[in-house]
């Protein structure tokens, strides 16, 4: 079982297939097995990594309690346990801050960062208001609902409630992720770096607005956006085909990108 050592605290990760590196970052609800549609569907082409920050699946999880602080450490321990160059860090949700302070930390392993449904904890003023106008809307709705549509939820009963079982197998809890955002990148500290942004949203994410998401791209020079119709805040669990489609189309144009810059 391969293991990760960051700072003493064990963490748990998956190696699959092989070519460029994908490195997947889970949400509040999820472990390495939530990205079961993605590693399927990409390890053909490309080295698919999976991770457990700590509290969550199989990593160590005995601590008293956790800060969401250290989460980007764990993302780093896994690069440096598997020597991985020229990554694209993909987030889902708050995992996306983590993912993307990981790549500040280690730019010279990791390529770009896909911050999906989330702005990454950037700092800045006018992103912020506008996240936390999204959020009061998001919260008048029941947890499901701001996750996966009303559809889908009919539609298949099945995989809403395997979706909902996924957390029961984490120790950490949304609220110990929460600090994440505590002293984020700026705008400036992102393009110093020279790693590659890009923001990965759905048409009808309950959570994050496209106009939001929209604003950050256009205040980032040099960002990319993709914006998946029809597709929720948890569109990699919803709808993976077309979300496989674009984390692999964003592999390839970044790769693509660097070897021609």
């Amino acid at each position: 079982m391969p293991l990760a050592d960051s700072d003493g605290t064990s963490i748990y990760y998956e190696r699959h297939g092989s070519g460029p590196a994908i490195l997947f970052v889970h949400g509040s609800g999820g472990h390495h097995a939530a990205w079961w549609q993605q590693v399927a569907a990409l390890r053909d082409e490309f080295t698919v990594v999976t991770v457990d920050l700590r509290g969550f699946g199989k990593s160590d999880s005995s601590m008293p309690e956790f800060d969401g602080q250290d989460f980007p450490g764990d993302v780093v321990a896994v690069l440096d346990a598997e020597d991985l160059t020229d990554v694209m860090l993909v987030g889902q949700s708050i995992g996306s801050v983590a993912a993307l302070r990981a790549g500040l930390l280690r730019p010279e392993r990791v390529g770009s960062v896909v911050l999906g449904h989330s702005l990454g904890g950037i700092s800045h003023p006018e992103l912020k208001e506008l996240a936390a106008a999204d959020r009061a809307e998001a919260v008048k709705l029941p947890v499901i609902d701001r996750l996966l549509t009303k559809p889908f939820q009919q539609e298949r009963a099945d995989l809403t409630f395997l979706f909902q079982q996924m957390g029961t197998f984490n120790v950490a809890k949304m609220q110990d992720l929460r600090n994440l955002d505590t002293d984020g990148p700026s705008l400036q500290d992102i393009q110093n770096s020279g790693v590659k942004v890009a923001f990965l949203a759905g048409e009808k994410d309950a959570v994050l607005s496209v106009k939001t998401v929209t604003r950050a791209h256009e205040l980032l020079p040099g960002s990319h956006l993709e914006i998946v119709p029809g597709a929720p805040h948890s569109m990699y669990w919803e709808t993976p085909e077309p979300y496989n489609a674009a984390v692999a189309h964003l592999r390839r144009t970044l790769t693509a990108q660097k070897e021609t810059a």
